[in-house]
């Protein structure tokens, strides 16, 4: 120990005369400096344990005493048996014990009485630490198998550098385990050369060593795969068991709640109900290529015979957004994880920048290969796309009405119907953007500062102009609809609808505005999002045709 026990004596009592009096506490030095690692900067780590059933802050105190930072720390006597009994449950379950809950057990097994001697090892001995080497060695094991295993994955998938950083892991993670086995169970990496040396294997401490100096440089494939095999046979030889060097045991799993919806060319996956990730041509490709369930190897020369170039790169960021996941046959899903680190999950991503995020076929993407997060919840998303196409069809029939209006002189009624369509098109325009709910008719056009500048001030202008438009005769008549379809046509081509069905034109333009409806209406009510008319449930009902058909003869 860095400090003698008349140091830590005076430290403790400078200490305890800062905090408030009226406790009688055994007291307890954790931590670095009691596992005799430390050096002059560590801090010091006391323990305050009462005898008593009270619930004690688990936030610490920070002092600064003889120029040392000093952290004090309170638990009853039942809290920490509650946590040696958790601790305990979870060993059942190594991939749930909770990292934390097993770093304070640790600390307090392997701490150093200070006051109270009699109470501190009465408590220790509700885990014995022989116990307690096993918990260790097992929860380390666990993470290492997860580790190597995703190490394989990842080097199937083409992703070397990650594949050897995830390597260097398990291997970390392997040693760990080993180490707690003959009783090195302190947690923290960092201290991993002491514990090693400590611990007298020179044999296992110069193989980590090597290994870990002889790790690839970035995109060596060939050395990666070496690499790996080098570590599986190591982590072998330390006992861990699981990891045979057998890729074709990992296979393509479904992961709860994500789902697909394709609406034209464009695929959509939704995360968790949630989140709207959007793909690219090429990822979509990928994507439609998968068979869940079958063996990683496989899924990857199926995604490699669609044409599409790097096709495992698309595939681990599947995995990395949590779109797929990755499971070892007969040992459940991979889940890697690091010690002290971020906790494992799917990553989410910055949300596209595309603009505008939709259009009657699909969500803008940035590229073939892009698996864009939509910068809005799906339901939202969901809305927004369903109001898109809504105002397209009211569009359409609002430039049919304005058509019949003029051919019988009916100039009030045109005028009205203009207006008409000219809001029905400026919803479809906010709707593309993905402003959901959306502004009042009367504030549509005042509201276009929400938008780019770029597109928001021409379409601003025109649809100014249109809603103040009157007609008294024929000529101003084709003028105005000319200018309406001009006007139309400027706004389908800021949001990608200009192939948009002319719906009431023949049967087949109708059976065309339908199945692309039914394409969004699939989604929105999947997610519970607000349908855009009552009347879109019967369409939904009859799975995208009209209700009422004749039958084929």
């Amino acid at each position: 120990m860095i400090l003698t026990e008349d140091q830590l004596q005076n430290l403790l009592d400078k200490s305890l005369a800062e905090l408030p009096r009226g406790t009688e506490w055994a007291v307890t030095l954790e931590g670095s400096i009691a596992e005799g690692f430390g050096n002059p900067s560590s801090d010091i780590d006391f323990l305050l344990v009462a005898r008593s059933e009270d619930d004690l802050p688990t936030m610490p105190s920070l002092l600064f005493v003889d120029g040392r930072r000093v952290e004090i720390r309170t638990r009853s006597v039942r809290q920490l048996a509650d946590q040696f009994r958790a601790v305990e449950d979870g060993a059942k379950r190594p991939g749930r014990l909770s990292e934390d809950l097993l770093n304070r057990c640790q600390r307090f097994l392997h701490s150093h009485p200070l006051r109270g001697h009699a109470l501190v090892e009465e408590v220790k001995a509700l885990l014995p630490v022989e116990r307690f080497r096993e918990i260790t060695a097992d929860w380390w094991a666990h993470r290492a198998r997860q580790s190597l295993r995703h190490a394989l994955a990842l080097l199937c998938l083409g992703e070397t550098d990650e594949a050897v950083d995830w390597t260097r892991s398990g291997l970390v993670q392997t040693v760990k385990s080993w180490a707690a086995r003959v009783g090195e169970t302190y947690l923290e990496p960092k201290w991993l050369s002491l514990q090693l040396d400590r611990a007298a294997r020179a044999d296992v401490r110069d193989r980590y060593w090597l290994l870990e100096a002889t790790a690839p440089a970035p995109g060596d494939t060939g050395a990666a795969h070496e690499y790996l095999t080098a570590a599986l046979a190591f982590a072998a030889q330390l006992g861990l068991t699981g990891v045979p060097q057998q890729p074709e045991r990992i296979t393509v799993e479904r992961v709860n709640g994500v789902t697909t919806w394709q609406t034209g060319d464009r695929v959509h996956v939704v995360r968790a109900r949630r989140e709207v990730f959007a793909l690219g041509d090429d990822a979509g490709t990928v994507w439609r290529s998968l068979v869940l369930g079958r063996p990683l190897p496989q899924a990857l020369a199926a995604s490699a015979a669609t044409g599409v170039t790097e096709p495992g790169a698309l595939l681990a960021t599947f995995l990395r957004y949590g779109l797929i996941r990755l499971a070892w046959k007969g040992g459940g899903t991979i889940t890697p994880s690091l010690p002290l680190a971020a906790p494992p999950g799917p990553v989410t991503p910055p949300p596209s920048t595309a603009r505008p995020l939709l259009s009657v076929r699909g969500a803008a993407v940035g590229g073939p290969r892009a698996v864009d997060l939509m910068p809005l919840p799906a339901d939202r998303f969901a809305a927004a796309a369903m109001g898109l196409v809504w105002a397209n069809v009211v569009v359409e029939n609002a430039v049919e009405d304005l058509t019949g209006a003029l051919q019988r002189g009916q100039w009030r009624v045109a005028e009205l119907t203009t207006r008409r369509a000219v809001h029905a098109a400026l919803r479809g325009l906010f709707s593309a953007y993905g402003v959901n709910p959306l502004p009042a008719d009367s504030d549509l056009v005042r509201r276009l500062d929400l938008l780019p500048a770029a597109t928001g001030r021409p379409i601003g202008e025109g649809a100014g102009t249109l809603l103040r438009r009157t007609v008294d005769a024929p000529e101003r008549g084709d003028a105005l609809l000319a200018d309406l379809r001009s006007f139309i046509g400027l706004v389908r081509g800021a949001v990608g609808a200009d192939s948009f069905p002319l719906s009431f034109e023949s049967a087949d333009t109708w059976r065309a505005t339908l199945e692309l409806g039914y394409d969004w209406l699939r989604i929105g009510a999947h997610l519970d999002a607000e349908l855009p008319i009552e009347e879109a449930r019967d369409l939904l009902a009859s799975n995208g045709a009209q209700p009422h058909r004749t039958p084929a003869p």
